[in-house]
This record gives structure tokens, C-alpha cells and sequence, in this order.
């Protein structure tokens, strides 16, 4: 008899282990009903706090969408560059949705997605009275940059800069207005909708040539393939029924090259 139940007790065992073998995020996600989600919420308008102190923007709405298709609710966890992938690999969150650049470096660590859903590339912001008009008048300047963000290397070897680095957007923005650095480089995107703001237009701009273009990647833990097959399929329906589209109308942006070029390529 104690034999059966040793027995048992094993077979229980590995059956156990099997289940939690097979087990899976998207097994996971739907079984806590939960979709926790890293996005970046000082970047208006793709993830910014409004009025209410609530995180809204296109890339939440990209968000509420994946949890409304798994049938389950949303928590959304604010990200840095600095921090977002190691909250992904860490499973902090389970799904990272805040306007990272796709690169081969970072395919090594977190499953990103093989279409992307939106696409960017790296300018400045600054103060008219500096009169920039080449990346090249950036030598010798000091340059407000976000930790991690891939374009800071290329301002300070390719043009000259002095990469003054900060953990956040607003941060970087409160040192170019206390004069702490000539410019701040980031992504066109982003800069574009800060210029939309009363307290910059007047006397901010985005000077230079919009140079590296680069498709912007959501993505998954590494090995979570039904995860990262359900995101793709996703990510073509958004662009096929031209969702991508309306977030921009919505929030104030014009149709991008990017969202129009995919959405004829996949209605």
C-alpha cells in the first residue's frame, strides 16, 4: 500500500511538472485575468498622465485593445528606457508596449514582434536662438539624452556631442530649460507632439533632418512563442483595419508614411 501511494504520489508529481512545463504567459495571463503591460508615461502622446493623473495615450489604447482581445482587464506599469526591458525579463510585465526602437541587440534579450507598429527616427529639440541647422553644429555641444536610448552613441561619435545623460524625458526637458545642455535628442516622434504644447512652440524646435528611421518593436518574454505569434497577428490586424490610422487622428497627429505604408500593404 505504501508503495501504490509513493507511486501515486510521484505520478502526481509529474503530471505537476508537465502541466507547469506547458504552461505558458498567455496561459498565465488568462488563468489571473490580467494583462500587465509596460508603457511610457512621459511621452505625449503615445503614453503621458492626464488631468487625472491617469496614463492614457496611443500606445495605452494599443494596450487596452490586446487585453480586451484575451478577455481579461489591464494594469499598466510606467517604464523608462532605462528600465523597460528589465521589467519585461524580470516579469514584472508581461507584455512591453513603450516606443522601443527595434534593434538586434535587444532581440537577444526580450521576443519582439516581427511587424512592427510604428515607426520613428532621432532629432533634437531646442532653442530657436541656437539656430542649428546640421547634426554637425551639434560638435562640441552638450546634448540632453535618455539613458539607453540607441542614438545617444552616434551624437557624441558620429557629430561631436557631449551626451549628457537622464533617467526621463522630463528630466532631460527641466536641464535644456535650466541650460544644462544646448539640445536634447530623442525621437522625432516625441518632439513633435512636445511642440504641440504652448510652453514649447514658442520658443523650441525641432531644427535638423529626422535621421534614423527605425520601425518600433512590442515585445515578449524569450520562448513565449504563442505570445509572440498572437502579438503579430495582432499587430497585422491593427494596421490591416487601419486602427494604427485612427490613433493618430485621435491624438492629434498626421498620418505618418510608416502607418499609411502598412495599411495599404495588408487591407
Amino acid at each position: 500500500m505504501k508503495k501504490i501511494t509513493t507511486l501515486s504520489s510521484i505520478l502526481i508529481s509529474l503530471i505537476g511538472f508537465s502541466s507547469a512545463a506547458n504552461a505558458d504567459d498567455l496561459d498565465d495571463i488568462k488563468a489571473k485575468g490580467k494583462l500587465i503591460v509596460a508603457v511610457k508615461a512621459d511621452y505625449k502622446p503615445y503614453g503621458y498622465l492626464n488631468n487625472q493623473n491617469e496614463i492614457v495615450g496611443l500606445e495605452i489604447d494599443l494596450a487596452k485593445d490586446v487585453a480586451d482581445r484575451l478577455g481579461v482587464s489591464l494594469e499598466l506599469v510606467p517604464a523608462q528606457s532605462s528600465n523597460r526591458m528589465e521589467f519585461l525579463i524580470n516579469g514584472k510585465v508581461d507584455l512591453l508596449i513603450a516606443t522601443m526602437s527595434d534593434k538586434p541587440e535587444r532581440r537577444e534579450l526580450v521576443y519582439i514582434a516581427d511587424q512592427a507598429y510604428y515607426s520613428s527616427g532621432s532629432n533634437i529639440i531646442a532653442n530657436k536662438s541656437n539656430q542649428y541647422s546640421s547634426w554637425g553644429d551639434l560638435s562640441g555641444q552638450k546634448v540632453c539624452g535618455i539613458k539607453g536610448a540607441f542614438y545617444n552613441q552616434e551624437t557624441e561619435n558620429t557629430f561631436g556631442a557631449t551626451i549628457v545623460p537622464f533617467g526621463s524625458s522630463e528630466e532631460s526637458l527641466a536641464a535644456l530649460k535650466k541650460g544644462q545642455c544646448s539640445a536634447f535628442v530623442y525621437d522625432d516622434s516625441f518632439i513633435a507632439g512636445k511642440l504641440k504644447d504652448a510652453e514649447w512652440a514658442q520658443d523650441y524646435e525641432m531644427p535638423l533632418p529626422t535621421i534614423n528611421d527605425n520601425p518600433w518593436g512590442l515585445a515578449v518574454r524569450l520562448g513565449e512563442d504563442r505570445f509572440h505569434s498572437f502579438m503579430n497577428s495582432t499587430i497585422i490586424e491593427w494596421h490591416k483595419t487601419g486602427f494604427i490610422l485612427e490613433l493618430e487622428s485621435k491624438y492629434g497627429l498626421k498620418n505618418t508614411p510608416f502607418a499609411l505604408g502598412m495599411n495599404g500593404l495588408y487591407k
